[in-house]
């Protein structure tokens, strides 16, 4: 380890000088001596390391998710060349070339920090065996062996024997105590931060070896920090499980406001973003609008959580447009059926008739909404007949003459030789009817 900290030893000067500028801040504040000053002046260095490296971790983002689009084609390769390991890697090559893809991309915030923490260690260690390191001198060095987080001194390590915590001012059972503490905080920051990782943004409908390696890396990181972390200093475990805290935290902002498409996480986003766009008519946000940009220019390759996303936009009368805003719709949204057919339509569908029955057919009955109105005509007066009749008269005559009238063509009545009945009598109803 003395050896990886000497070759980042040209960083150690400016990663000192830091620490020494914030201890500076939070000396005047908590005393120069004490571990509140020291310890958040670690903090502070790690807050300060990380905002640096956001334009990386936007980076590392974006390589991911273009990793996991070319999960399918590269399983495709590893099939179709399985036998053939040089064709395989030349396959992939060329996809990462032809998609702009770099597997490496994925890890640059981790080796973009590497320097910082091997600095770290390099100057905690210093500390611990009494050496000026960087712009440490003997006062900020004697200050540092001074200064306890919780009891324990911030060069002190777990396996560190009696003598030796002795003369740091601190006992074995405090050390071991608030290192095993940290030690456990740590390793379960690393294993909730890549298990959210695995649960809510991987998407569930490609099954890749992909997703084997993240679950397994997923066991083996928290296994890593723990038998490491036993020998690594206290300044370096309050390093550490800020960072990994810092981590957790990033990635839970990431997950809910960008999510990789098909996963969980994408389908509770779009629900929000549902409600949202419903209750105020548009999109606000910028990256909602890429999403949604997204979202439209799939087109049928929509997943389930897009296109009930895009049914729910147009069950509200509003129309996602391809630059990622959102419009009211010309015309008025129809609701759908869950079989997909329009709920006007179905109704319609239901209110139809039913289909008359074969007696009724025989009969020449009707449907009771079918039932057309007759009209009664009075039947005209001859020449020599007298035009004046009485109203008794007029009703008397006009029953008859309606009812001996001829039923218009498609009125529903229709002879027993056009209704298709037998002539004569009826053929008997076999015994299994009655």
């Amino acid at each position: 380890m003395d050896t990886i900290a000497s070759f980042f030893s040209f960083i150690t000067t400016p990663v000192s000088w830091v620490i020494v500028q914030f201890h500076t801040v939070y000396g005047s504040i908590f005393g120069p001596d004490t571990g509140w000053a020291w310890g958040l002046s670690i903090v502070s260095l790690v807050v300060l390391i990380r905002i640096c490296l956001i334009p990386l971790f936007v980076k590392q983002i974006k390589a991911t998710r273009a990793m996991q689009t070319l999960q399918p084609e590269m399983k495709k390769i590893q099939e179709r060349y399985k036998n053939d390991k040089q064709r395989q890697s030349e396959e992939m090559m060329k996809l990462y070339k032809e998609s702009g893809t770099n597997p490496l991309s994925s890890c640059l915030p981790i080796l973009a920090q590497s320097p910082f923490f091997f600095a770290l260690y390099h100057v905690l260690n210093g500390i611990a065996s009494g050496k000026t390191i960087g712009v440490i001198n003997d006062s900020l060095l004697e200050s540092a062996r001074k200064a306890h987080i919780f009891g324990a001194p911030l060069a002190a390590k777990f396996k560190d024997g009696a003598d030796t915590l002795h003369a740091l001012g601190a006992t074995v059972t405090d050390v071991r105590v608030v290192t095993a503490i940290m030690i456990i905080l740590m390793s379960a920051s690393q294993f909730y931060t890549q298990r959210q990782l695995m649960t809510k943004n991987v998407d569930t409908s490609v099954k890749t070896p992909f997703m084997q390696q993240q679950k397994m890396l997923m066991y083996v990181f928290p296994i890593m920090f723990a038998v490491f972390g036993i020998n690594f200093p206290v300044g370096v475990l309050v390093y550490w499980l800020t960072t990994n805290v810092w981590t957790m935290g990033q990635q839970m902002y990431v997950i809910r406001n960008n999510p990789t498409p098909g996963s969980k996480a994408q389908a509770s986003y779009l629900e929000r973003l549902t409600g949202h766009v419903t209750h105020h008519g548009k999109v606000r946000r910028r990256s909602s609008r890429v999403i949604v940009k997204a979202i439209v220019a799939k087109g049928r390759d929509r997943n389930d959580a897009e296109r009930k996303f895009i049914n729910a936009l147009s069950k509200a009368g509003l129309t996602a447009q391809a630059d990622g805003n959102v419009v009211k719709s010309e015309s008025q949204a129809v609701e759908q059926a869950e079989d997909g057919t329009p709920i006007a339509a179905a109704a319609a569908r239901r209110q139809q008739p039913k289909r008359q029955s074969k007696s009724q057919r025989q009969s020449g009955q009707k449907q009771p909404h079918e039932a057309e109105p007759t009209v009664e005509h009075a039947p005209e007066p001859d020449a020599g007949q007298a035009p004046s009749l009485s109203k008794s008269d007029e009703s008397q005559d006009a029953a008859p003459a309606a009812a001996k009238q001829t039923p218009k063509p498609g009125s529903g009545t229709r002879s027993k030789a056009q209704s298709g009945q037998r002539k004569g009598g009826q053929r008997p109803k076999s015994p299994s009817k009655k």
